[in-house]
């Protein structure tokens, strides 16, 4: 029997930093560290080609950091954006333990851990079958790691942005308050710009609405789940141009 094709040839994974730490927890551990690598690795494996967007909330959240401590907003988003590479060099060892070629890139300049983030050097590696983790941001305060994602994406022409939760996609309501909150299967980018839904910043989906790359929601700790929508399974929350979403069959509805 064949194997499977992706449905995507490269994509951009966004995963935040609370992946690396348990629930409640803070810091990096090894075992959601090793899971996440795992699940990238599983993609990789595919042929796809894979750039992947890391945040720091699990070490420090910019906005929260600078109203607790009085720190100016700039200087607490530029050492939330240090974070970023802690869990960058972190997610290269364990993918690298696995056998699996990384580069990280760093909006910020650390040289002697990490390359500068160059558009083009980044397109080789991915060509090459490297995977990229991208860190520090976009470099800049005031800005988040999603509207980092969504621009990477955009500039290196992915075919989709794969926003990683804890969660199976987008509901209308908290799915962990509310049992009977409803997933959406699909949206267009004006539905979570004008319903001002928590899907992400709304400047990083306004630059995919503008490039043409679709965002899916997805749940990142049901293992499989990522190399399931990369081979084309409709899981999770597609947002996009209607049209473009992948059809669901009968057996792929959610059940009530």
């Amino acid at each position: 029997m064949p194997a499977a094709q992706p449905r995507y040839r490269r994509v951009v994974l966004k995963i935040s930093g609370e992946a690396f730490c348990p629930p409640g927890a803070s810091g990096i551990h090894a075992g959601p560290l090793r899971g996440v690598a795992g699940e990238i690795h599983e993609v990789a494996a595919l042929g796809v080609q894979l750039a992947v967007v890391v945040g720091g909330g699990n070490f420090l959240r910019g906005a929260g950091f600078a109203g607790e401590l009085g720190i100016e907003a700039a200087v607490a988003d530029y050492m939330g954006m240090l974070a970023t590479v802690l869990n960058a060099l972190a997610l290269q060892e364990a993918l690298e333990q696995r056998g699996q070629a990384t580069r990280v890139q760093s909006a910020l300049a650390v040289q002697r851990v990490c390359e500068p983030f160059i558009r083009r050097r980044a397109l080789r590696h991915l060509e090459k079958g490297r995977i990229v983790i991208l860190a520090g941001g976009t470099g800049n305060p005031h800005v988040t790691t999603d509207s980092c994602a969504a621009l990477r994406a955009a500039e290196l022409r992915a075919e989709a942005l794969l926003k990683a939760t804890k969660v199976d996609g987008v509901y209308d309501d908290d799915p962990q308050r509310n049992p009977r909150a409803r997933l959406y299967e699909r949206m267009t980018y004006n539905d979570v710009i004008d319903g001002r839904l928590k899907v992400m910043d709304f400047s990083a989906v306004d630059v995919c609405q503008q490039h043409g790359v679709p965002i899916i929601v997805f749940n990142l700790f049901k293992p499989g789940t990522l190399r399931r929508i990369v081979l084309g399974e409709p899981l999770g929350t597609f947002v996009g141009q209607p049209q473009d979403a992948p059809r669901r069959d009968a057996s792929s509805e959610p059940r009530a």
